[in-house]
């Protein structure tokens, strides 16, 4: 073992994961939408990286953190495509409200 609360790691996760939720479910702004992804999916990292310190042997833990550096790089595309769309949307409709973007073509 490693010392680590669990129930504090695990609880900061789900608190990141319900936070995350509530930003995707409620907000309109597209910038924002994207924060509130962010959010949910910096709780995944989490949870990689904590249960990886858990593995039985000492390289068995570098799968999860091997995942979460995908991951960090899988949000990193998210947020430049994202913000491109942003742009485009920003350019096209002066806006850049979620609800304004019903169209694929801009």
């Amino acid at each position: 073992m490693t010392g680590l609360p669990e129930a504090g790691f695990v609880g900061l996760s789900a608190a990141l994961v319900a936070v995350g939720l509530f930003g995707i479910l409620t907000r309109r702004n597209f910038v924002l939408l994207l924060i509130a992804i962010e959010i949910a999916m910096n709780a995944a990292i989490l949870n990689f990286v904590y249960f990886a310190a858990f593995a039985p042997t000492p390289g068995e833990g570098l799968a999860g953190q091997a995942a979460a550096v995908v991951l960090v790089g899988f949000a990193a595309t998210e947020v430049a495509v994202g913000l491109a769309i942003v742009l485009a949307l920003n350019r096209a409709k002066g806006t850049i409200n979620v609800a304004e973007a019903t169209e694929l073509r801009l």
